[in-house]
């Protein structure tokens, strides 16, 4: 099992990774969506924003409004580093139960050619 600091140093890589997408995709792919990622094996539940200019930091608040996120992630520890790392393809994990996504069927797509 992955350390907290590990899952955190993980999202701030994805978020590094996002940054380097093509504006021209990041305007074809991304539309604003809030995001919640749950590392279940270790209770805690990270929240970000996606957007035309990237992705936001992650933060351990969630954010104002107390509305739900638009994409919500659950995942263990160990395959949230493998598949930031590229390791874990997110289709197969999405296929093999290993990532649970709530998400309207768009923004999976959407998801999908980004990552």
């Amino acid at each position: 099992m992955a350390s907290v600091e590990e899952c955190r140093a993980a999202l701030a890589k994805l978020v590094a990774q996002f940054h380097e997408i093509d504006e021209k995709d990041r305007a074809r792919h991304v539309v604003e969506r809030t995001l919640s990622c749950r590392v279940s094996d270790l209770g805690v539940t990270y929240y970000g924003r996606l957007h035309h200019d990237g992705l936001d930091p992650f933060a351990e608040d969630p954010p104002a409004g107390g509305r739900a996120p638009d994409v919500r992630l659950t995942i263990v520890s160990d395959d949230l580093i493998a598949l930031v790392d590229g390791e874990l393809d997110l289709a197969r994990a999405l296929l093999g139960g290993r990532v649970k996504v709530e998400a309207s069927f768009g923004d999976l797509l959407r998801l999908r050619r980004l990552l």
